[in-house]
């Protein structure tokens, strides 16, 4: 893994304190799914992340991530009714999304995202996992740039060697930690 790796945190909040002590390579997805988003909260995140050279995607919603002026959109797996008019979108913005098998694979590739998250590549909360072998089989399913996702830890941070994706994402793997 000698390129540098794309790195993506999910959030579903804005705690400074936190994310200031990040790895500034950090890119940031808000991802809040439980509880109603304020427009205040977002645009004061998205001035951080322009102050501090971050990028940041809004989870599922084009309108809100065009309104607030974020880098791009996250669409999850579940998502597979989202498609975007790229002609309607402003210069540089990103589409990225997930998949846990092929036929999601083919839904991302015609929804035009540009970086695909394949998940879950460790054993997670759920106790799921595609584990490396699978996880490699999904990305030659596709030339989308892979990401991996799920179950990554200080454990298992090197086996992401075995697999030379183009990054990673997580959630707790950043909630303990100051970065990779």
């Amino acid at each position: 893994m000698h390129k540098k790796l794309q790195v993506y945190y999910f959030i579903d909040e804005f705690n400074y304190s936190h994310l200031i002590n990040l790895d500034k390579n950090i890119s940031l997805i808000w991802r809040n799914k439980n509880k109603e988003t304020l427009l205040k909260t977002l645009i004061e995140l998205r001035n951080f992340c322009n102050k501090n050279g971050r990028k940041l995607y809004i989870n599922n919603d084009v309108y809100l991530a065009h309104k607030i002026g974020a880098d791009g959109i996250y669409i999850s797996s579940n998502n597979k009714d989202l498609i975007l008019s790229p002609g309607r979108l402003k210069k540089n913005f990103k589409i990225l999304g997930s998949a846990h098998n092929v036929k999601e694979i083919k839904i991302k590739e015609i929804q035009k995202v540009t970086e695909i998250f394949l998940s879950p590549l460790f054993k997670n909360k759920r106790n799921n996992k595609l584990e490396i072998f699978r996880y490699l089989n999904l990305r030659k399913a596709t030339n989308i740039k892979d990401i991996a996702l799920g179950g990554i830890d200080e454990k298992n941070f090197k086996r992401l060697k075995l697999i030379n994706p183009t990054g990673f994402a997580g959630i707790s793997y950043f909630e303990k930690k100051k970065g990779p």
